[in-house]
This record gives structure tokens, sequence and C-alpha cells, in this order.
């Protein structure tokens, strides 16, 4: 099984070339970076460390991970949205571009000494077995961070209730053409993204805690980042969303230890270890003492 969805895989493509990152102030992509990153253990993996961005999309994370260390493989199933990595990573040698998905990934199981994907396991049919994909690539003890779509498990029911219906209104908008979803995106942008936004700015100016309102994570986020999002959530016709309890247990599946969350937007961010085989071990010692 390819564990691929080619609707997802060209639109992704068709989006990364409209949204290419190039008109993000690089502090404010840094910005967005830092908060995927801030629980990445960096001081963990070694020096001239190799590893993969599974999923690479336009490259705007690999842009930052590259330079701290030795090899970063860029993976992705779109040939549009790599030809724009490559674009974008010109600057950066020690990057390698790899055609392919979680399934028929070119990186020898057991090699790499990190990983990364945000963003891109819930848009595959069966995210467990991608993850499990992910994992047989890294070493024992290889940390993994991951981005999935939350649940709103850690929301009050008004809040789910916002976004059951705005997810009616992608299951619409996905289903359209490129060009008009990507004009839809725009106009909800514009129409919600951005007043909503603002007003959370306005509101945490005056001392107010505005974490819990949708949408607040854009507060401080140029119109470009708002566009490039709304047709992120939008467009895509195939979206998987998890609790935090699910993704812990998905990744435990997999074959991750040590897992941690991140506590704060974007939700759920997390990171683990591969497992070594002493854990395996001690695992096995325990379920026969039980």
């Amino acid at each position: 099984m390819k564990n691929i969805d080619e609707r997802v895989v060209e639109g992704f493509g068709e989006e990364w070339a409209r949204y290419d990152q190039t008109n993000i102030p690089r502090n404010v992509l840094e910005g967005i970076f830092t908060s995927y990153f801030s629980i990445f253990p960096w001081e963990a993996i070694p020096k001239n460390a190799v590893g993969f961005d599974m999923g690479c999309g336009s490259g705007r994370w690999a842009r930052f991970v590259a330079p701290r260390v030795g090899i970063l493989h860029c993976i992705d199933p779109s040939t549009k949205a790599l030809a724009v990595a490559r674009k974008n990573l010109k600057d950066f040698e020690n990057c390698r571009f790899h055609l392919a998905g979680t399934h028929d990934s070119p990186i020898p199981d057991g090699s790499a000494s990190f990983g990364y994907s945000l963003g891109v396991l819930h848009h595959v049919p069966e995210t467990l077995e991608a993850l499990k994909s992910c994992t047989a690539k890294l070493k024992p003890g290889a940390p993994f961070l991951i981005y999935l779509y939350y649940a709103f498990d850690n929301r009050p029911a008004w809040f789910r209730i916002f976004w059951s219906l705005s997810n009616s209104l992608r299951k619409i908008v996905s289903k359209m053409p490129f060009s008009l979803r990507s004009g839809f995106s725009r106009m909800i942008a514009f129409f919600i993204y951005l007043p909503i936004a603002r007003c959370s700015l306005i509101l945490e100016k005056l001392g107010i805690d505005v974490d819990v309102l949708p949408l607040s994570f854009y507060r401080h986020q140029p119109f470009y980042v708002m566009c490039n999002d709304a047709l992120d959530r939008f467009g895509t016709q195939l979206e998987h969303r998890f609790t935090k309890i699910q993704i812990q247990q998905m990744m435990e599946k997999a074959g991750i230890e040590n897992i941690r969350f991140k506590m704060d937007a974007p939700y759920w961010c997390a990171v683990g270890n591969k497992v070594c085989a002493e854990s395996l071990d001690s695992k096995v010692i325990k379920d026969i003492l039980s």
C-alpha cells in the first residue's frame, strides 16, 4: 500500500507553487519554526547528524534545520513541492532531495540520527503506518518530532462547535478546482482569519488571555501566512485529527518512548526517541514477570 492520497499530493504541490514562502520575512518564518521546534532536543543529536524532513513541502523548516546538521534528507511525494524546496534550499549543499513518501523513502532503515514531520501525517490514509515507516529510519534513541492536527480535546464544547461548522465548509471548498479553492481560501483568510486574529491582538494588548480564542495563533502573523494556512486547512480533502492520548498511543505503537508534548499552540506537537534495544529487553522482562 502506498499510503498516500494522490489528490492530496497534487493539491499540496499546487499550494507550495502558489505560496513558496519567499514573501514571508525571515524573522516571521523563524518564529513559527521556533514554535514547533521549542521541544526538540538539539543537544541530544551528534555533530554533523544525518536526519530527514518527512513531507518537506516548500522546505520552509529545512532552511532552519540544515545549518545545524550534517546531512538533511528532504522527502516529499510531490514533484512541484520538491521543485520549490530545491529552489528555497539552493544555498544548502547538505540537503538531499527525494521524490518519495513515507512508504518508499530511500533512506536506509536505522540510519538517521533524527527526523521530523510537521503537519503532514494527518493527511495520509493511515497515519500510524506512516509513523511506523518514519520510526524505522531512525537509529535507536534518535529523536523524532511530529505535529498532528488536534481533536480539540483541550478546548470547550463551543470551540468544537465552531470547528464543526468550519469543517462543513472545508468539505465543500476542498472539492473545488485549485483556482477556486485558492480564491475561496483567500476570502476565508480575509473575512474570517484576519479580523479574528487582529481582534485577538487588540485583546492581548489589553491584558486579556486570548489563547482560548479560535485563530488567536495568527494574531502576530502576516496576511500571507493566513492565506497559506487557510488553503492548507480548507483546500485539503483528507484530514485526520487526534487527541493527545491518541497521538501518545500511536507513537508508542510505532516504537517511540520518552514522549513529551508541547503544551501551547500549535497543538499537538510532540517529540520522543526511538526505543533502544535495552528498553525493549526491559519491557519484555517486565511483561514476563507480570
